[in-house]
């Protein structure tokens, strides 16, 4: 692809896209939301590294480059989630970008202008120059084109713009490249850890065990005391330490799905659009004007519409009507204008003009007309689009693969399928003129032109009125302390959103919730919202029910988390004192299952790297223990994931002595070097000062 191509099509997101991998190389973990809370910080400011204010004015062009990356890629549909991921990627590019910028200058890290010209015009390009300037077949760079495009940036204003954001970004993906490497080859595997690993994975132990699952003390048997919490508390502390601030909420969701009343209404309404159809002069307008999904008024092939009606529709014949039909909560109304038998896809290539480049649309057209007249008499497509085309085809004999219907603007489209093998034609569309040549047509089926009506069953504007009443009435009633209590009081279902952290785009069972997310950081514990949030089907009312600050969470912000836990460790001593009695005199592990009414089960060849016990689960003390225990020997009770066990090994069998101590560190290398680069950057944000205000703004 040229690059004027490029700058057209691609610039506008390049800049997020570029920063972006520095994510992909340093993995980033969710550590970048940590930072303060939101309060006392410039109206202007979206947060702060190390002092360095981040401004919404610059911040929030990236973000809306990364929501237009979204956009391409989905189609142009972005739902919330869609939104907060994009403001995620632009706020982890400009953080990274800081603190990796600060390290470049801590380690003297630079692009001298030897490597730079190397990266643009030399035997090294960079990934970039050979991603615009590259032949997708053989990946060779045009350096006749490079060169030529630089020196063009005299003259163009724009195009020197466009190559000083090009450079600077080869110059970061670079100094990225190199604080890398700088980072892989800081590790090492000694021969005592390869030879470790290697044991690890391939000495085989063999041993039976006796386990009492915790779900065999019921849970009504079991009291659970303050001490009991607090001993589970102390001994997992370091589990219950929040990366950022946390908001927990209680909700109740007054829908506004359609009711009864309203189907009626809606199947009156399509009934009279369906006799109007039938009778409209005009079905393409009619159609395009009706409709809640607009379908193209061109051919169409099978598989394009909704299953009910794809599957019956290509079998009416031209002049028949279809409806009004019923599926997936919309009514459909078709008029088959007409069908006829079509190629599968076709494979073309073509030459495209920019009539603005040559004197207008006449020149443009003129200028096809003789260019089909040479490709007629035996021109060289490859080589008068190298010279004509403005399409990046240009770079590939104007190659545009072979394609299906749908993937091209109609007129393209069309005259690529209406036509033959090996036909020529001059094409209009929005992005110019094409001169088209049919390379080939594969296959054959039935397309149809259609009139289509979508019309979707919504609720009237009296459900939603009544449902936003009730949501009122609910709002004003309620208060912090009984809005569970007037909730179920009044028949409503609360629902629970927990953790919900200041930039997701998600909570359970609420399908926008970012400005009730926004709102809830504003707020206090036991706060109710002082808005009926409006959702897809619903609207909610919102009640704040814990704030979990960033850093160490004390007991009773994790108190209702850690329950299920805290049983199992109480019922893990009842089964101990159960086991430590079967033990009592017995000298083998069969005698130790005959007091507990169990078999003592038996597992062969299982290697400490791989911690599971066949038919139960991953046991990381049980399979430790195995392999830290002498043969023969019965062991204390253990206490494990799904239960508590006594264990007795039968014996080990030792691998061979390793036959490549190279081969071992080089594999463990490639791993350690993995895991390396995301915590030499975690380490970064460790040690920095992270302010993350964005739920003020987003």
């Amino acid at each position: 692809m040229g690059v004027m191509t490029f700058m057209r099509t691609k610039m506008g997101y390049f800049l997020v896209g570029g920063i972006a991998v520095v994510l992909a190389l340093f993995v980033l973990e969710p550590l970048l939301t940590q930072g303060t809370a939101m309060y006392g910080s410039s109206q202007s400011k979206v947060g702060s590294v190390d002092g360095e204010d981040i401004e919404y004015a610059e911040f929030n062009p990236k973000v809306e480059q990364s929501l237009a990356q979204f956009k391409q890629q989905y189609g142009g549909n972005v739902n919330a989630q869609m939104q907060a991921m994009a403001m995620d990627n632009a706020w982890q590019a400009e953080v990274g970008a800081i603190l990796l910028g600060k390290e470049y200058n801590r380690l003297g890290l630079t692009i001298s202008d030897v490597e730079l010209f190397d990266l643009l015009q030399g035997k090294n390009p960079s990934p970039l120059i050979v991603q615009y300037f590259g032949n997708q077949q053989t990946g060779e760079v045009d350096r006749a084109a490079v060169l030529t495009s630089l020196k063009s940036q005299s003259k163009d204003p724009n195009l020197k713009k466009q190559w000083d954001m090009l450079q600077a970004e080869i110059e970061k993906q670079a100094l990225q490249q190199k604080y890398a490497n700088l980072i892989r080859n800081s590790v090492y595997v000694t021969s005592v850890e390869a030879n470790d690993e290697y044991i690890n994975r391939n000495k085989l132990a063999n041993f039976k065990y006796v386990n009492l699952d915790y779900s065999s003390v019921l849970d009504k048997d079991v009291k659970i005391t303050d001490a009991d919490y607090k001993e589970y508390y102390e001994a997992n502390k370091k589990r219950f330490e929040n990366p950022t601030e946390t908001r927990s909420l209680e909700y109740v969701s007054f829908s506004i799905e359609p009711t009864k009343a309203d189907s009626v209404a809606v199947k009156a309404q399509v009934e009279k659009l369906a006799a109007d159809f039938k009778t409209t002069p005009n079905d393409s307008l009619f159609a395009a004007n009706n409709s809640d999904v607009k379908v193209p008024f061109t051919y169409i092939s099978k598989g394009k519409l909704a299953p009910a009606v794809d599957s019956v529709i290509f079998n009416y014949p031209a002049g028949s009507f279809y409806g009004p039909v019923f599926s997936d909560n919309s009514y459909k109304l078709i008029k088959v204008i007409a069908n006829k038998f079509s190629p599968d896809s076709v494979k073309a290539s073509h030459i495209l003009l920019d009539p603005s480049k040559i004197g207008g649309e006449a020149n443009a057209m003129k200028l096809a007309d003789s260019l089909k007249s040479l490709l007629q008499k035996g021109g060289s497509m490859a080589t008068l689009a190298k010279t004509y085309s403005v399409d990046g085809s240009k770079d590939t004999g104007g190659d545009v693969g072979t394609f299906a219907r749908g993937a091209m603007v109609p007129e393209f489209e069309n005259a690529a399928f209406d036509g033959n093998t090996g036909d020529i034609k001059v094409v209009k569309s929005q992005f110019g003129v094409h001169i088209l040549k049919i390379e080939k047509q594969i296959g054959s089926a039935k397309v149809a032109k259609l009139a289509y009506i979508e019309k979707s069953l919504l609720p009237s504007t009296k459900t939603k009125d009544a449902a936003y009443k009730k949501a009122s009435a609910f709002l004003n009633e309620v208060k912090g302390d009984n809005f569970a209590a007037l909730a179920q009081r009044n028949g409503y279902t609360v629902g629970l959103a927990d953790k919900v952290t200041p930039t997701q785009g998600f909570a359970p069972g609420l399908d926008n919730p970012r400005p009730l997310i926004k709102d809830a950081y504003e707020a206090d514990k036991g706060d109710v919202l002082s808005t009926v949030y409006t959702m897809d089907n619903a609207f909610v009312v919102a009640h704040v029910t814990g704030v979990q600050p960033k850093g160490q969470l004390e007991l009773e912000d994790v108190k209702k988390q850690i329950q299920p836990m805290v049983m199992n460790a109480v019922k893990a001593k009842m089964l101990k004192e159960k086991l430590e009695k079967a033990l009592n005199g017995s000298s083998n592990i069969e005698a130790v299952a005959q007091k507990v009414g169990k078999a003592a089960a038996p597992v062969q060849n299982l290697v400490f790297a791989n911690p599971i016990i066949p038919g139960l689960s991953q046991e990381n003390k049980v399979v430790g223990a195995v392999f830290g225990s002498q043969v023969g020997k019965l062991s204390k009770p253990i206490e494990g994931d799904k239960g508590v066990y006594v264990i007795s090994v039968d014996g080990f069998t030792n691998p061979a002595p390793i036959g490549n101590t190279y081969k071992q560190k080089e594999t463990m290398i490639l791993g350690v070097t993995q895991r390396s680069l995301g915590a030499a950057f975690q380490a970064l944000q460790e040690k920095s000062e992270i302010k993350d205000n964005r739920v003020k703004f987003y």
